[in-house]
């Protein structure tokens, strides 16, 4: 599929995905380190930083995935489909972070020792991305969106 939103035939929205599922991980991550024992406020300031990044990221990776998604015109029936509803469930993930980074961003300066709802919302924020991103490799993968020759 060839679409405005490439560099020399290569899909731009698959090159920025990893910078937010990365950081949104790695977020997490640093948060559960917090709640396992970790010593130091730096593991709660390094978890919303990432998270910053991570948002900034996805909306980045948003602009050329919706290109592609309005400049695509063929393939299966269901393709479309999966493509909603995979920007639905981005969209979604995005709106959850943004709200984290609020509640960290007005909160108190520590999060507690304790599950909080950043956290909470951080594990769904994930558990989103991972669903999201199952989508996208089924449109690459099976569907082959993206992959020159195969629409």
């Amino acid at each position: 599929m060839r679409t405005p939103a490439s560099i020399s035939k290569h899909p731009i929205h698959p090159m920025l995905i990893v910078f937010p599922i990365g950081l949104w991980i790695f977020s997490l991550a640093c948060d559960l380190i917090r709640l396992a024992g970790g010593s130091s406020d730096a593991w709660t300031t390094v978890a919303f930083y990432s998270m910053v990044g991570g948002l900034i990221g996805a909306l980045c990776a948003a602009v050329p995935g919706f290109i592609d998604l309005l400049y695509y015109k063929g393939g299966a029936p269901p393709v479309k489909k999966i493509a909603l509803t995979h920007m639905a469930i981005n969209l979604t993930a995005v709106v959850l972070y943004a709200i984290n980074i609020w509640l960290r961003a007005s909160g108190p300066g520590g999060m507690g020792t304790g599950l909080s709802v950043p956290v909470l919302l951080s594990i769904i924020g994930v558990a989103l991305i991972f669903v999201s991103g199952w989508l996208g490799g089924q449109m690459v993968h099976v569907y082959g969106v993206g992959v020159e020759g195969r629409e």
